[in-house]
């Protein structure tokens, strides 16, 4: 009785174990950015309420998904954000309730999850690009700043928010 339990114990091992190397998306790269996980607070520099954002895995693990609303609620989005093995590098695809779109790359360093889009040119003819940087604080809460750079040293910050767990 006892080898049949032990050949039973030792069969279900085996079968949990295959079943975990089957996740493709459970690598070491695809976890730097599960500090965004969770559902957070949002609020701005000034410390007014910016809005709510939740943000979790799907896909067996390999998309991290945020849906984002306003404070007022009259502003929503999501992103798809996602490990590219191919090119070793982050991506983020936004899309949002006002027909706008956002698609950015690149990787965490340190504590910071940085990505940013491709150079386009403004309405003035000038190029700029986005450059969003996540980054992970010792108390746990996130911030991140959102930064148009135009010709390439003009700075303006678009959204600079801290995100606090629920």
């Amino acid at each position: 009785m006892k080898q049949i339990f032990f050949l039973l114990v030792l069969v279900l091992s085996f079968s949990v174990s295959a079943q975990s190397n089957d996740c493709k998306c459970c690598t070491e790269k695809h976890a730097e950015f599960d500090f965004w996980i969770g559902t957070w607070n949002v609020t701005n520099k000034d410390g007014s309420v910016a809005g709510r954002n939740i943000i979790y895995k799907i896909q067996d693990k390999c998309i991290l998904r945020e849906n984002w609303t306003s404070a007022k609620g009259k502003y929503t989005g999501t992103s798809n954000n996602f490990y590219n093995a191919k090119t070793k590098q982050w991506e983020q695809i936004w899309l949002d309730n006002q027909g706008g779109s956002l698609h950015l790359k690149g990787n965490r360093k340190g504590n910071e999850m940085i990505l940013q889009s491709d150079e386009d040119l403004n309405k003035d003819g000038n190029p700029y690009y986005h450059r969003i940087t996540w980054t992970k604080n010792d108390d746990g809460s996130v911030r991140q700043l959102w930064e148009t750079i135009t010709n390439g040293n003009e700075v303006t910050v678009a959204f600079d928010g801290l995100y606090v767990k629920d």
